[in-house]
């Protein structure tokens, strides 16, 4: 009896497979949470050095041809 109750605890070949591909996706879920903070940051260290300095309307033109946005 004690045998079959150990065996029938374990995981199956299924479940094994199943934990390992939310493993897997968490991942790259956390993955992708930390290039976008990244990301996030960078913008807003670019943001606030473009605020501190003089604005000049050209460069700003260019950077925003640069993310794709039509110019103002």
């Amino acid at each position: 009896m004690t045998s079959a109750t150990v065996h029938l605890v374990a995981p199956t070949r299924a479940e094994r497979k199943l934990l390992g591909l939310a493993g897997h996706l968490t991942a790259f879920v956390e993955h992708r949470i930390e290039r976008r903070a990244e990301r996030r940051a960078l913008t807003l260290q670019l943001l606030r050095q473009r605020q501190a300095g003089r604005q000049d309307p050209h460069a700003v033109d260019h950077l925003l041809a640069q993310m794709g946005i039509s110019r103002r």
